[in-house]
């Protein structure tokens, strides 16, 4: 009997292995500097201040967790508007990701706002020539649309099947508002900082942010996609489906191509460049956001050799999403430093805050996959019921149940290297 009980205590408490126990202490150290931002106020908990007034929650939590779900729209877009079929099978843990990041991102701004049980005074108080307020509403109308897009997944779980339906049947009318909020707030949260020509460094401020911010979301979301996708293998034992992975990888190229032309012509043209033969800590910076994060990832992912490998991929991917966090970070806190007179660096509390927010949302992630089925299109196909009716106009006849295994509309049962697309 003494033996029975102490396997069922060892069985119902789980190992604490080194990443559980650093979740741990990551967490409780969030939930106390969250406490004492709550009870104190901003001036006691961060090193912001009147000159410096946004920081790593604006330019961290805010700027980069909106930028790196990017990927949601991207991959949705595709598959349902461009009829690109083949990336149908990782759309729910693409659409999850985009929706933890929304969500977290919020609940960084509550931390940032001076009365955060204000924050719904958007909703009411209308002032549509503020770019914060068309930021507000679109994030707001976006998370919406994310939790609509995601409900599937738990309407399957409840096995509420009507539901469902109701919400394979709009699914077109979703991704479309969907992809213009996204476009539309994702150049905004570039527009935000075209108010401050005066304080915003030259190397980072251009008429053209709106445009940079959109196109570096752009390559942040797949490269992010990639990420997220190795992470699951590694967490999960979940196959890395490198045939969907290598043309993201492929895509990232040209996307983070378009936009490193973009920087160099505009910097060009505002006679920038000549200031960077003595670059200083602004130019140092620049050098190792566009370095690292843009011509080291094209360099990488433009060989067909390392881009079909797992390790080439992930890395070329990590280092793109680390391009895009520095690019964020120099905008918002690197380039504001100079004019502010200031030198700004987050308290414990704010990096401790920000800290807890990924890791809330890596362990919401992690509950998803094991409750949900987040993963079930690629290991057990997609079920008929699912496929929306004109994407599965082509489908062959008869097809009592179907997969999206090798890019098209297949037999269940079917080996990979048999299917072929339609």
């Amino acid at each position: 009997m003494k033996t029975d009980t102490g396997q069922m205590s060892r069985a119902r408490w789980p190992e604490i292995t080194f990443w559980r126990f650093v979740f741990l202490v990551v967490t409780a150290t969030g939930t106390v500097a969250a406490f004492l931002r709550i009870t104190r106020g901003l001036g006691a908990s961060t090193n912001l201040s009147d000159q410096f007034p946004w920081g790593l929650w604006i330019g961290f939590d805010m700027l980069c967790g909106v930028g790196l779900a990017a990927g949601g729209f991207a991959i949705t877009a595709s598959v349902y508007l461009f009829n690109l079929k083949r990336f149908h099978p990782i759309i729910r843990p693409t659409v999850l990701t985009a929706f933890l990041g929304y969500i977290f991102a919020i609940l960084g701004l509550l931390f940032d706002l001076g009365q955060p049980q204000r924050i719904w005074h958007a909703m009411v108080m209308w002032n549509p020539r503020s770019v914060m307020f068309e930021v507000a509403w679109c994030v707001m109308l976006y998370s919406t649309v994310l939790a609509l897009e995601f409900s599937p997944v738990v309407f399957e779980r409840l096995n509420l099947d009507w539901p469902r339906r109701i919400i394979r049947a709009i699914t077109v009318p979703l991704v479309i508002p969907g992809v213009i909020l996204s476009t539309l707030h994702q150049s905004s949260l570039g527009s935000l900082y075209l108010i401050v020509p005066e304080k915003l460094h030259p190397l980072w401020y251009s008429p053209l942010l709106p445009v940079l911010f959109f196109t570096s979301a752009i390559a942040a979301g797949l490269a992010m996609v990639i990420v997220e996708s190795y992470f699951c293998q590694r967490a999960f034992k979940h196959h890395l489906e490198m045939s969907l992975l290598e043309p993201l990888a492929r895509t990232m190229v040209v996307v983070l191509s378009v936009y490193g032309i973009l920087r160099l012509q505009d910097l060009a043209r505002r006679g920038v460049l000549a200031g960077l033969r003595h670059p200083g800590y602004e130019g140092t910076m620049l050098f190792l956001e566009v370095g690292l994060g843009v011509l080291l990832p094209i360099l990488l992912l433009s060989i067909p050799r390392v881009r079909s490998t797992q390790a080439g991929m992930v890395t070329g991917a990590f280092l793109a999403v680390l391009g895009f966090i520095m690019h964020r970070l120099n905008v918002s806190i690197t380039g504001m430093e100079r004019a502010s007179g200031v030198t700004y660096f987050p308290s414990w509390m704010e990096i401790a805050v920000s800290l807890a927010l990924v890791a809330a949302g890596f362990a919401l992630f992690g509950l998803a996959v094991r409750y949900l089925p987040i993963f079930s299109e690629v290991e057990h196909g997609v079920r008929e019921a699912e496929v929306p009716s004109w994407l599965a106009a082509k489908a062959p006849e008869p097809a009592p149940e179907t997969s999206f295994a090798g890019g098209g509309l297949q037999p269940l049962g079917q080996p990979l290297e048999e299917a072929g697309d339609d």
